[in-house]
This record gives C-alpha cells, sequence and structure tokens, in this order.
C-alpha cells in the first residue's frame, strides 16, 4: 500500500521547495503521497496534480541525461499542465515548474 497524504497544501509547498532544490525524484514522492487519496476520491485536482508529479519525473529524467524517458514523461506532463493552470491552488507549484522548464528548454 503506498503512503497517503491528506495535507495537498503541506505536500505542495515540500514539492515546491524539493524542486527548487532540484531535489526532483523527492518531489515526485512527495506529491505523489497526496495525490493517492485525491485520485481514489475522484477529486477534480487529481489530475491536475499528476501533471506536477510528472513534471518533476521528467526534470530527475532530464537531470539523469535520460532523454527518451524524459521525452515520455515531458510529454505525459503537457497533457496535465493544460488542466494546472485553471487551479488557483496550484499557481505556486505550476509557475515553479513553468520557470523550471523554460531553464531546461522542455
Amino acid at each position: 500500500m503506498p503512503r497517503e497524504n491528506e495535507d495537498l497544501d503541506g505536500a505542495l509547498r515540500a514539492f515546491c521547495h524539493c524542486l527548487s532544490r532540484g531535489e526532483f525524484f523527492e518531489a515526485h514522492e512527495v506529491l505523489e503521497e497526496a495525490w493517492h487519496p485525491l485520485r481514489r476520491r475522484n477529486d477534480p485536482l487529481a489530475s491536475p496534480v499528476k501533471g506536477l508529479i510528472n513534471a518533476a519525473i521528467a526534470f530527475e529524467h532530464l537531470r539523469r541525461k535520460r532523454p527518451k524517458s524524459r521525452r515520455v514523461a515531458a510529454m505525459a506532463m503537457e497533457g496535465y499542465l493544460k488542466r494546472i493552470r485553471r487551479e488557483k491552488r496550484l499557481d505556486a507549484a505550476y509557475e515553479l515548474v513553468e520557470s523550471l522548464r523554460r531553464s531546461w528548454e522542455i
């Protein structure tokens, strides 16, 4: 059974902290714990949060110089990111992901 965390706002703060430090795998892990309860409840935030998780994975693959894996994760991220823009609660995480995308030229 995966670890779960009901504190989405806390998980988003931890996600942003990890991303800003280049800890992409850890960012993915911390947010995934908050995503599981959202997914189970069919919460509308589940899909955009999954996009943030995919973004962290794409950055990790890029950091590890795995271009094929990065492309797959980046394509998945792109589809989810369109939904994130509409979620005010995810603004800080979205802005950080966009900044990283620009700097890494994804």
